[in-house]
């Protein structure tokens, strides 16, 4: 990724702000020529905009955008902010990475995807995923059965366990019957993932995973709490079933082992929650060079979702299916593209920058964080 060969005089950033806008969280970027670069942001920045305004801010205000990769990396240092390391740090790292990167691709007139590598696919096949518990399995079916008729997706992801639950379902028996009743139901033709959520021990999640793989599930993702990486690796070891993980973590030295030492099969980093685009790149290459897989956690739609789907167009290791929010919402009416999912796929957007458009209007309705 060389901007100096895509810019040839420098692109100063004159400013970096953060937006509320009926309920979503936006960052803007502003350059010395009063070019603007946008990009919509998860819901974290609610509480994390300090750290952005007190550390991010003031070290990107005034760079050369095209140094962005030695500043996503240059700021872990500044006025010690690593000791803030993990996701609480990343994600206001990321926020203005994406913003950065959506101005330089509005100003040489290309998507992002355009300026992160060769671009190798527009429409990316995604898997549905639930995001609940809550349901019984017959209901959790049900919806997800009429999910797929309308999208003519062919995978999906049901949440197993009870979420950091010490070996508890959600509801007694809960996991058993809706992988049983899924399979049944969905047939063969679909794919299954599963997400525990870090509910289990390594014992239990061996049991359940022999199970889960009895049913043609396809990967166990966090069966053991993130952090327990020995416990994950003690799963992944006893099983054939490929074992996923990756999403909370921010730490490139901690992929690097995971890789290495196979923690995981699966590689999942966040885009936003490991520091943007270029680092989830770096994660994608070391997973690449193992023979790897790599499939982000990512469960958005809209506008939010659009930084994954470039990056989904120009990593060549990606997996089958890229992950996305089963629930339907109506398309932002403030915002577009829709990103609607069509024969399985969502297509990459092919606009300047991250590739959305926003109502001018909005601007004026924002309330801004200071």
């Amino acid at each position: 990724m060389n901007l100096y060969e895509r810019f040839l005089q420098p692109v100063r950033i004159a400013s970096l702000e953060a937006y509320r806008f009926q309920g979503h969280f936006l960052v803007q970027v502003t350059s010395e020529e009063g070019v603007t670069g946008v990009a919509t942001v998860n819901d974290r920045l609610a509480y994390l905009w300090p750290i952005f305004q007190h550390f991010i801010v003031p070290y990107f205000v005034e760079k050369d955008a095209r140094d962005l990769p030695s500043l996503v990396e240059g700021v872990y240092t500044y006025r010690s902010v690593y000791k803030l390391a993990g996701i609480a740090l990343w994600n206001p790292i990321a926020y203005a990475e994406l913003a950065i990167l959506d101005l330089l691709g509005k100003l040489a007139d290309c998507p992002v995807g355009d300026l992160l590598g060769d671009v190798i696919r527009q429409d990316i096949p995604v898997y549905l995923s639930s995001l609940r518990r809550d349901t019984t399995p017959e209901e959790e079916v049900a919806w997800l059965a009429d999910r797929l008729a309308e999208t003519g997706a062919t995978a999906v992801k049901l949440k197993i366990g009870g979420r950091m639950s010490h070996n508890a379902d959600a509801s007694p028996g809960r996991t058993e019957r809706l992988i049983r009743l899924a399979r049944k139901t969905f047939g063969d033709g679909i794919t299954i993932y599963v997400d525990a959520n870090g509910s289990y021990d390594a014992d239990h999640a061996i049991e359940v995973g022999t199970f889960l793989a009895g049913h043609g599930v396809d990967f166990l993702e966090e069966p053991c709490p993130w952090q327990a990486y020995w416990e994950t690796k003690r799963v992944a070891d006893a099983l054939v079933m490929p074992v996923a993980g990756g999403e909370q973590d921010s730490s490139l030295e901690t992929f690097a082992w995971m890789i290495r030492d196979r923690v995981v099969d699966v590689v999942q980093p966040d885009v936003m929650y490991n520091g943007g685009l270029i680092r989830a790149l770096q994660v994608a290459e070391m997973a690449a060079a193992a023979g790897m897989s790599i499939m982000p956690h990512s469960p958005k739609v809209g506008a939010e979702a659009a930084a994954v789907l470039h990056f989904c167009s120009v990593a060549e290791n990606m997996g089958p299916y890229q992950e996305w929010r089963g629930e339907y919402t109506e398309p932002a009416s403030w915002c577009s593209p829709a990103f609607e999912i069509r024969s399985g796929c969502v297509h990459v957007p092919t606009g300047p920058g991250l590739g959305v458009e926003y109502d001018p209007g909005i601007w004026e309705r924002t309330e801004r964080l200071i």
